[in-house]
């Protein structure tokens, strides 16, 4: 599996600058006080004023640093190099104190101390991971007893899709080995000269909810959301403020989830 996570690292190196640059993200109103997070993790999460924040997967940062404008003492974690240089140049330029650590997710207990009244991930994160066992593990080793762990994420029934064809593509259950792409662009920015290895791994329902509640999170809330907080697929119009759908799909289909648990 290193092989495979090392890859991907490297892809997520090539992606950090493109993702920076781009309108996407939208990282100017962010530097100007605008809060990127959407709606679904703030109504989550509500008040995290003096609280302690271990964001996995943070990618550059971006909304770690948005918690600790909200006043979190936040600790980011991602893999990518170039990623977490841009996110420790962006809390300097802002004067933030979040704290960044390199380190594969489902390592990180060799790389981090400490514990957590909230353990945060969101959006695209976890089909990078290929074995959420060991995830699980992670979140439950740095979550204090009483604590928080709140995911929101793109909808498993999503990631079986062929997005521009909207057909069904890949498999729903984890078969252990991952699926391959060769990428073409990016997701932030589709015209980015980028061509490389990218491996993920689909995960169930049933694989995300029951891998956290094995390891003693016990589970406050559970949404599903029929719209996409991001336009990071093809094809999707607008159905409201920072909430999309594919254009030519009229039935209503999962496009999010969210899962708020506590540490028993």
């Amino acid at each position: 599996m290193d092989h495979f996570i090392e890859k991907n690292r490297q892809l997520w190196n090539a992606k950090t600058p493109y993702h920076v640059k781009s309108d996407f993200y939208e990282l100017d109103a962010f530097k100007k006080g605008k809060n990127v997070l959407r709606e679904i993790e703030l109504e989550g999460l509500g008040d995290v004023s003096g609280k302690s924040l271990l964001h996995l997967q943070c990618h550059f940062g971006q909304d770690t640093l948005c918690w600790s404008r909200m006043g979190a003492r936040c600790t980011g974690v991602d893999f990518s190099s170039e990623a977490l240089t841009a996110a420790r140049e962006l809390n300097q330029e802002l004067g933030l104190d979040a704290k960044f650590v390199e380190s594969d997710v489902l390592k990180l207990k060799d790389n981090l101390d400490g514990s957590f009244d909230i353990v945060f991930t969101s959006y695209g994160a976890i089909g990078w991971l290929p074995d959420l066992k060991a995830w699980a593990k992670t979140v439950s080793h740095f979550l204090k007893l009483g604590g928080t762990f709140f995911i929101a994420e793109f909808h498993p029934f999503l990631y079986t899709l062929d997005w521009g064809k909207l057909t069904l593509a890949y498999n729903y259950f984890n078969q252990g080995e991952p699926d391959h792409e060769i990428t073409d662009g990016t997701y932030a920015d589709p015209g980015a000269d980028l061509k490389l290895d990218e491996y993920f791994w689909p995960h169930s329902f049933e694989e995300i909810l029951m891998s956290l509640m094995n390891e003693g999170l016990q589970l406050k809330e559970l949404k599903e959301y029929p719209w996409s907080p991001y336009p990071c697929f093809p094809n999707v119009k607008s159905v409201g403020e920072n909430r999309w759908k594919f254009a030519n799909v009229e039935k209503e289909i999962p496009y999010v989830f969210s899962l708020k648990m506590t540490k028993t």
